[in-house]
């Protein structure tokens, strides 16, 4: 038998998983080369030699020899065999001074800006539950029609033009901003053509894109105060300067925001169901919110994330409706309206803008993905999606009744429940003069998703109350919330468990 070449100190000892033979003999290589223990120009043992020391095939060998060389670890030479590669760098020695400053964590940091728009950014929950009491940011998935969706998406599949598997356009899949436009318009009143229409994974991109595009840093934004965090952590991102203004009874106080900001170049609002507080703006503010952008300059952006659902009359008109200096850019979103997995927003645009949106998505992350942009654009051409809407609307009325009922009767005394006259979650107002964040703490211990109102506010503060979602949750589950909420704010948390 041949005398089996030695490798110096090395020594190659089997891992133990069950990773493939030859990428256990190409990772024991790598590693030996790097760690210095076999040095630039010394010579490997032949692929035979190597098979026989460890009892392996020859060719498992081979495949990881040739794995060394490809990557450059390795050369081979006609009549000197293969040897580690000149050049290779070799790792220090853990005995040596270099290695303890190569060990230790690296020094590279976030950016100043990430860290200042970090500050204060919340996460949403992702668990693997839905339909727990009582989640604002919900709608009633358990509701939502699966299977129409599914045979949808499989005939939309089965039928694809390979051109829906190429590049797809920065403003999104043009049956699905035809379909857009018509139901905007006819919906809210919303006046645009589907060039307008710019689709986004969701509303939160499309915050982003108009801090990235609108936006300098520096520049000063009017929000609604208390008001969406989302919103506020986008232009915080873009470094912009937020400028909390408060809330009256008619919407964002616009004559507050002129003496705070006066050169404000952006305002933020929700003016058809204000986010918290659940107010509607009226017509002469609306107006005199138009009127001041106009003159300044300045653009707005008008956030209808749930303005569907409105249980008195008809919703209301979006202002985009009253715009007539192009200054507006609307903020839609389908997470609220289908499920919160779909991912699919989009913004309406002025026409000046298109162009330039269209071109800057396109190094932000080209496209939505086009495929689930079509079964969309198949959901809502159907009529799907306006049946499902108008079923909701009618859902969440009566689970909204439902909360106001169990509420008269197990939270009497300890919270005053504000009836919703649109969107997915009521305002609980605090009895007395106790805190919001440690009622909404005290819920959280035992199982509840309620979030306080001073969470949502930076300078303005409120009286203390809760905020309940109950859009995404069943009849049973609002009952059993109000019974635990009840628990939560006047006994011990150990009498209440959580099924």
């Amino acid at each position: 038998m041949a005398k089996i070449e030695s490798f110096q100190d090395l020594v190659l000892k089997p891992s133990g998983n069950k990773q493939e033979l030859w990428r256990w003999v190409y990772a024991e290589l790598r590693t030996a080369i790097l760690d210095g223990r076999l040095r630039a120009g010394s010579r490997i043992p032949s692929s035979r030699s190597l098979s026989l020391q460890h009892g392996i095939a020859r060719g498992t060998v081979v495949a990881a020899l040739n794995q060394l060389k490809a990557e450059g670890y390795v050369v081979s030479e006609s009549g000197s065999g293969t040897r580690v590669a000149l050049g290779v760098p070799n790792r220090p020695s853990p005995t040596t001074k270099q290695y303890a400053a190569l060990a230790a964590p690296s020094r590279a940091s976030l950016s100043k800006r990430t860290r200042q728009a970090l500050v204060g950014a919340y996460r949403l929950s992702n668990g693997p539950t839905i339909g727990k009491a009582f989640r604002s940011y919900e709608p009633a998935i358990d509701l939502f029609p699966v299977e129409l969706w599914a045979r949808v998406s499989a005939r939309v599949l089965r039928h694809a033009p390979h051109a829906l598997y190429g590049q797809g356009s920065p403003g999104g899949y043009i049956p699905l901003r035809k379909a857009i436009a018509e139901y905007v318009g006819a919906s809210r009143g919303v006046r645009c053509s589907p060039e307008q229409v710019i689709v986004t994974s969701g509303a939160q991109q499309g915050l982003d894109l108009v801090a990235r595009f609108l936006l300098d840093p520096g520049d000063e934004v009017w929000m609604e105060d208390p008001g969406y965090p989302g919103a506020l952590q986008a232009f915080r991102a873009a470094d912009a300067v937020p400028v909390p203004v408060p809330i009256d009874g008619d919407g964002l106080c616009v004559h507050e925001g002129v003496q705070l900001s006066p050169r404000a170049r952006m305002a933020y609002v929700t003016p058809a169901n204000q986010f918290p507080l659940s107010v509607t703006m009226s017509a002469s503010r609306r107006v005199e919110l138009l009127n001041w952008a106009a003159k300044a300059g300045a653009w707005i952006v008008e956030d209808e994330y749930d303005a569907e659902y409105r249980y008195r009359g008809r919703p209301v008109a979006a202002l985009q409706s009253l715009d007539h200096a192009g200054c507006v850019v609307y903020v839609g979103t389908f997470t609220k309206m289908l499920f919160n997995a779909i991912r699919l927003g989009f913004l309406v645009v002025p026409e000046r803008l298109i162009e330039p949106f269209e071109r800057g998505r396109s190094y932000v992350d080209r496209h939505t993905p086009t495929l689930n942009q079509a079964i969309l654009a198949e959901f809502i051409s159907e009529g799907h999606f306006g049946h499902h809407v108008r079923r909701m609307r009618q859902t969440y009325a009566e689970r909204m009744e439902v909360l106001m009922l169990a509420s008269k009767e197990h939270l009497n005394g300890l919270l005053n429940v504000t009836e919703a006259v649109a969107g997915m979650r009521s305002i609980a107002w605090l009895v007395g003069r106790g805190s919001d964040m440690d009622a909404a703490r005290r819920a959280a211990r035992l199982g509840l998703e309620v979030t306080a109102l001073s969470a949502f506010s930076v300078q303005h503060r409120q009286k203390p109350a809760l905020i309940l979602g109950f859009a995404g949750s069943n009849e049973e589950e609002i009952r059993r919330g109000v019974r635990v909420l009840a628990s939560a704010l006047t006994g011990p948390f150990q009498k209440v468990r959580i099924k």
